[in-house]
């Protein structure tokens, strides 16, 4: 069988195969006195909300499990555009609003409009690595651009102008990003959409942790700079919805035809039932258990991340939002002679069983020193994952 050469092209996704390997020694621990502690996932442990799942049940059985239209349910979509008036003092009509089959559909969906052969897409180092895949699919050229502690390791706008050449498109951000948990402050998210169209570019930002921020700095939707902005969201990770696969995006009025003809010919609509099941996140009892979650992400932060840093995993930038941790490996990886941060997360799985991911799906600059753990877990897991930390780091 002939493999295409984009096939072969791709990575792997080495969070996924490092979890394999994860759930494989797990299962063989599960019985003894140090079962798996998994830190690798961002995921959250909480599932849907109980509304909305008593809103799936209600929709299977009133028989609503047919096609919906290619856009989205539109009510769910009303309810979207009401939250964004709501939780962020925006106004974003529905029509602008696309319910997708998961943010990743939204991300595909997005660079399939956009993108020509060739076309170069910036984006910072570290970032989340599909988000690469995403451009290269449409035949388009990730351009990773080196950040630092410093700038949150987010994109600078003189970094976007100093790279934009003759095939640069856009650029694909991501606030609060994945790995480092860490956003854009909204001026400098405003100077970088300025250089992106005077160019005539595309700013697309990746907000689906941007419910879960934590510093009301940075907990501002990019929609509010104007209607040229293409917003990327998700029912999974707020919401508590990551298996339900269903996300959305906001788009310029003017690129919703075409979206949806994509859609159409891609996937047909997202999940019926999702949908249906969705539209009960929007309810007040709802909304206050999101928000009483979003208080125990914070407080897993306020806990993991200072026992990190005393252990000498060194947390260089403090996340304002999502739920992970992007520490340098490196004191440790001299304590232990261990090359990378690749080897740090293979010995820590092993020797503490404790299952978290390498830096290398991140990017290319400064990644083998770096390891992400997620926080999304309970507090006890995470004071145990500390526990056997300092016991082999000695």
């Amino acid at each position: 069988m002939q493999i295409s050469r984009r096939a072969q092209a791709m990575p792997p996704f080495h969070v996924l195969e490092m979890s394999k390997a994860a759930l494989a020694l797990g299962s063989q621990v599960a019985d003894s006195d140090r079962p798996m502690v998994y830190l690798n996932i961002g995921e959250p442990d909480f599932t849907a909300a109980p509304l909305v799942q008593e809103a799936a049940r209600r929709a299977i059985h009133a028989g609503h499990s047919q096609y919906t239209p290619a856009l989205g349910l539109w009510p769910l979509r009303e309810r979207i555009a009401h939250w964004y008036g709501r939780r962020f003092g925006v106004h974003v009509p529905a029509s602008r609003i696309v319910v997708t089959a998961g943010a990743s559909a939204a991300l595909q969906l997005a660079c399939l409009a956009l993108v020509e052969p060739g076309d170069e897409m910036l984006m910072p180092d570290p970032s989340y690595p599909c988000n690469r895949q995403f451009v290269r699919a449409a035949d388009g050229v990730p351009v990773l651009l080196p950040t630092r502690a410093e700038q949150r390791f987010q994109l600078s706008a003189e970094q976007v102008q100093a790279a934009w050449g003759a095939r640069t498109r856009g650029v694909l951000l991501a606030s609060p990003s994945n790995p480092t948990g860490t956003s854009i402050a909204p001026p400098e998210l405003a100077r970088i959409h300025g250089v992106v169209q005077a160019r005539g570019g595309v700013t697309l930002v990746d907000e689906i942790y941007l419910p879960l921020s934590h510093d009301a700095r940075f907990g501002q939707t990019a929609l509010a700079l104007d209607d040229q902005v293409i917003s990327i969201n998700s029912f999974s990770k707020y919401f508590s919805m990551t298996g339900w696969r269903l996300g959305w995006m906001v788009l310029p009025e003017s690129l919703v035809p075409t979206v949806e003809k994509l859609a159409q010919n891609l996937y047909i609509c997202p999940s019926t039932i999702a949908q249906y099941a969705a539209m009960a996140c929007f309810e007040d009892g709802s909304l206050a258990l999101y928000e009483e979650r979003r208080a125990a992400f914070r407080a897993r932060r306020d806990l993991f991340i200072p026992g990190l840093n005393a252990l000498g995993l060194r947390v260089p930038v403090t996340p304002d939002g999502a739920f992970y941790a992007w520490a340098d490996c490196s004191a440790a990886c001299h304590t232990l002679g261990l090359a990378d941060s690749w080897e740090f997360a293979q010995h820590a799985m092993q020797h503490a069983h404790l299952a978290i991911t390498p830096g290398r799906d991140f990017g290319d600059d400064q990644t083998r020193h770096f390891v992400r753990f997620s926080t999304a877990s309970a507090q006890d897991q995470l004071a145990l994952a500390l526990q056997r930390l300092q016991a082999l780091l000695g």
